[in-house]
């Protein structure tokens, strides 16, 4: 199921958005062990799934001049869909500089895929300028019934490097 959650985020964050997709699997249980996305303004789809307990991340680089984007989505179907936002995935982004940002579940706004034929729902979007340097990202499950996140990262639709 996640394979296929990713393959249909591929385009999963922005209408006609083509997002490289990233799976983070148990492996990568902390930012300093899960990959490097070595410039955070190309689109990524990063999938993780996860339940109560467990921890994935990843890291993602800007340079000065740069915009900070990102979004938080679930797939619109059910367990996820039907969760309160106390047990959906907690989203936690440190900056270069140290300073913490949380992915709040603030909307479920409906978004379908056309490509993948899926709906996903947005829960939070952060734009801002960035800091230079490197970011770290990590998704908490807070549920007992797992549940698919999908972290979509930067806004140019080009290829990028992801270093494991």
């Amino acid at each position: 199921m996640l394979v296929a959650v990713t393959v249909s985020a591929l385009s999963g964050a922005a209408p006609a958005a083509a997002h490289q997709p990233v799976i983070l699997t148990s492996a990568d249980a902390s930012p300093a062990r899960g990959p490097l996305l070595v410039d955070g303004t190309v689109s990524y789809a990063v999938t993780a799934e996860v339940t109560m307990g467990e921890r994935r991340g990843f890291r993602f680089a800007l340079d000065d001049g740069d915009r900070f984007a990102m979004q938080l989505l679930i797939p619109d179907e059910a367990p996820g869909n039907r969760l309160a936002d106390r047990q959906l995935p907690r989203v936690t982004v440190i900056d270069p500089r140290g300073r913490k940002t949380r992915l709040i579940a603030k909307e479920r706004t409906e978004f379908y895929e056309p490509y993948g034929r899926r709906s996903y729902l947005y829960l939070s979007r952060v734009e801002r300028a960035a800091v230079a340097g490197t970011y770290r990202v990590t998704v908490a499950g807070r549920s007992s019934t797992p549940v698919v996140a999908v972290v979509a990262v930067g806004y140019r639709e080009v290829p990028g490097d992801v270093r494991r």
